[in-house]
């Protein structure tokens, strides 16, 4: 069960028998000398021909992979990106799904993000593929993908290391790269009275490219540590040499996990009692691992949605119409338009190949076209102007999907959050960003 729902197979008996009478003249005429032969030969033609268009249409049905999940560390925020995918699938199967028939879908648990992505393709049949989460997944997942033509669209994987990564043009992405998110992380920074700060970040894809932006744009003083991936039971060496300069405060650019651990630890050594987060840790579970109180008032970045946007309100009330509550969690937003550009586009290519898919996600993007907002209704029209011969621009619920040669956005926005006092996550600004 997904989310309280089925997972639809991978693979199904699609074959059906045709019944009725023999016509007795065709009886006769199989019965002659090397007719039978040739009929069984046209049969098999026409029944494939009729078996792949004879409504117009792919005969595969679409089968979407879906890498959001880690079995060991499941949080409320990558659940609510399954349930966002969920809801995509549920609004184009409302309305008839791609080529006629509804999508199916089959989960990969991102533990293993290389040997899931292999067996997804391998073995599940997939077309595409959403996600994975994190940066150096991606990496992995499209090593995988990318040879075997599979279109890959992650919703929150923001490294500026994947823009010039080798993918055969089959990676794209609905959260802008943090060559947006660093300038204004280092901006936030300044704009809270520092200028003097230790920076530790997760040495991998995701860290080290937030690391570099945010060391571009920043003006001040700044010691530089990378944290390894794996989690360790004290961080206290690496808190004590981002402090050896005399920081006024820690940017820390981890996953929660190791947040968890690194925040009580400084808190404890006296060293840092001021923080700024990249968008990884904008999580109300870790205000509730620390201790709400202790990160009251601390602000933080991540690429996200412009609230007051039509298509964000679309999708928040179609959301909530769904499972009965809305949700702050990050990069929700962009889980839903990654599914639905990908069955956008898989309408519009008119077949289940990824390559042709591909072909056509810049499409559903951008201009010309009627432009399109998510939920339902939005949805339905957009397949029915695609099925007629027309062309949409779906602007995302959380950004417009404009994709430029390398697969990134060229506009979205930055949001400033910071932890309140209760720990719930509050919106400050947002910041539009545009190339």
């Amino acid at each position: 069960m997904i989310g309280g729902r089925a997972k639809a197979p991978a693979a199904r008996a699609r074959a059906g028998r045709a019944g009725g009478a023999r016509d007795p003249g065709l009886a006769r005429l199989i019965g002659r000398p090397g007719v039978a032969l040739a009929l069984a030969a046209g049969v098999a033609l026409l029944a494939g021909a009729f078996a792949a268009c004879g409504d117009g249409r792919e005969a595969t049905p679409l089968t979407v992979g879906v890498m959001l999940v880690n079995s060991e560390t499941q949080t409320e925020t990558a659940r609510d990106r399954l349930r966002a995918f969920e809801l995509a699938v549920t609004h184009v199967n409302a309305a008839g799904g791609v080529f006629g028939r509804p999508v199916e879908f089959s989960e990969g648990d991102t533990l293993h993000p290389e040997a899931e992505a292999r067996r997804l393709i391998e073995d599940e049949g997939v077309h595409a593929i959403v996600g994975p989460n994190a940066s150096a997944d991606s990496l992995l997942v499209v090593g995988v993908a990318a040879p075997a033509g599979i279109p890959v669209v992650s919703p929150s994987a923001s490294s500026p290391l994947l823009t010039p990564n080798e993918d055969r043009d089959l990676f794209f992405r609905t959260a802008l790269s943090d060559v947006a998110q660093g300038p204004v992380l280092a901006q936030l920074t300044r704009e809270r009275g520092f200028d003097s700060v230790g920076v530790i970040y997760r040495d991998d894809a995701w860290g080290r490219g937030l690391a570099e932006a945010f060391r571009q744009a920043w003006t001040g003083d700044a010691v530089l540590v990378a944290s390894p991936a794996e989690l360790r039971e004290s961080y206290l060496d690496l808190l004590e040499e981002s402090a050896r300069s005399g920081a006024q405060a820690l940017v820390l650019l981890t996953f929660w996990p190791e947040a968890e651990v690194i925040l009580p630890e400084a808190l404890a050594s006296g060293l840092y009692d001021h923080f700024v987060f990249g968008d990884a840790l904008r999580r109300a579970e870790l205000a509730s691992a620390v201790g709400a109180g202790a990160l009251a008032g601390m602000h933080g970045t991540a690429s996200g949605p412009s609230h007051d946007s039509p298509s964000t309100v679309a999708w928040d009330a179609a959301f909530r119409d769904e499972y009965g509550e809305g949700t702050e969690a990050s990069y929700v937003k962009e889980t839903y338009d990654a599914a639905v550009a990908l069955m956008l586009a898989a309408e519009a290519a008119g077949a289940a190949d990824g390559l042709a898919i591909r072909d056509e996600l810049r499409g559903v993007g951008s201009a010309p076209g009627e432009r399109i907002r998510p939920g339902r209704e939005g949805v339905a029209r957009a397949l029915d102007i695609i099925r007629e011969g027309g062309e949409v621009d779906y602007e995302g619920a959380a950004n417009s999907v404009d994709w430029d040669a390398n697969g990134d956005l060229t506009r979205g926005y930055i949001g400033i959050w910071r932890f309140t006092r209760d720990g719930r996550i509050e919106d400050v600004e947002t910041i539009p960003y545009e190339r």
